[in-house]
């Protein structure tokens, strides 16, 4: 649900950009709680890995596709705070370097993608893991709160366009559109986020971040019948989430320069919609768009999986610089 530039009006842009920035930055001060040394370089991997699945379109309807927005996936795997980082760190680099959402917009996707997306998809996920408690509870959880997440930021965008777009919609007409498609596509999401959180829990619960304080305490029963409650296990140390977070960069890039091959290229929930009710010819051109890597290489004649791969390594590299910094401010507090 990539906004292009020239759906909505000036005030719109800039309010939306205003709310994202207010947003981010509160995220940033946010997320020095909720990273650390282990948990830094995971929202890199995480974000990377949100940038690579978003290349991997999926049939939804006949003519339609949809793509993982990664909100939720983001909040549960890193924390809402870094999770709003992660997403935001991917719309600037394909809005930047790949013409994927226009600069113009670049506010609204992240409002809507980023700040919506994350607090419900978060809000959920908290709901649900409280009443299902355990590993198959969380992997519930993630499942609802991603499905809930994607019609959530598509009826936010159909609010604001009704409110500042540049085309005259029936907004009703419009909210049944977006949220008919953008349901279908949020079962994906939900698949998608459940059996990646679901991985992640079976091989490193310690860096699921939805999952900390589920672990319950170690109790020990002595022969005379006397009980001992002790702290749960800690957590394994610096250094030993390594062979984790080579072999999800490796998943990763074979995601971004292998499956991307087979994406569908049938145009997304959003494109779809807009061009059914008549306002796709609102969007204008990317000021960017004649650069190489732009449409994922298509304009510079660059294999989908490169530019895959590209992007792979800038998102990483972003993302990890803001990770890192915001760990070392907390380093410093200390």
């Amino acid at each position: 649900m990539h906004v292009p530039d020239g759906f909505f009006n000036a005030v719109t842009s800039l309010s939306a950009g205003v709310v994202a920035a207010a947003g981010v930055a509160v995220c940033l001060r946010g997320a020095r709680r909720e990273l650390d040394d282990r948990t830094a370089p995971m929202a890199g991997l995480v974000a990377a890995f949100v940038f690579a699945v978003q290349m991997l379109n999926f049939p939804v309807a006949a003519g339609t596709s949809g793509h993982l927005m990664g909100g939720a996936l983001a909040a549960i795997l890193v924390g809402p705070y870094t999770g709003v980082l992660c997403i935001a760190v991917v719309l600037l680099v394909q809005s930047v370097f790949f013409a994927d959402g226009g600069l113009t917009a670049l506010g609204v996707n992240i409002t809507i993608m980023g700040l919506v997306g994350v607090l419900v998809g978060w809000v959920v996920f908290r709901l649900v893991s409280g009443l299902a408690r355990g590993k198959g509870g969380i992997t519930l959880a993630a499942f609802l709160s991603a499905l809930i997440s994607v019609p959530a930021s598509a009826m936010v965008f159909t609010l604001l366009f009704w409110l500042g777009g540049t085309a005259p919609i029936e907004v009703s007409a419009v909210a049944a559109a977006m949220g008919g498609v953008h349901l279908l596509i949020g079962i994906g999401e939900g698949v998608i986020t459940a059996l990646t959180v679901g991985a992640v829990l079976a091989v490193r619960p310690d860096l699921v971040y939805g999952a900390r304080g589920l672990a319950k305490p170690l109790v020990l029963r002595g022969a005379d019948g006397t009980t001992t409650v002790g702290e749960p296990e800690p957590a394994p140390v610096r250094g030993a989430g390594r062979p984790f977070l080579l072999g999800g960069l490796g998943v990763t890039a074979v995601l971004a320069g292998v499956v991307s091959f087979f994406a569908s290229s049938s145009p997304d929930g959003l494109e779809s919609v807009a061009e059914s009710k008549g306002f796709l010819g609102q969007g204008t051109d990317h000021v960017f768009g004649g650069w190489a890597l732009a449409d994922y290489g298509e304009v510079g004649g660059i294999p989908v999986g490169v530019a895959g791969l590209v992007g792979v390594g800038l998102v990483l590299l972003v993302a990890g610089a803001v990770a890192y910094a915001a760990r070392s401010r907390d380093k410093v507090k200390v």
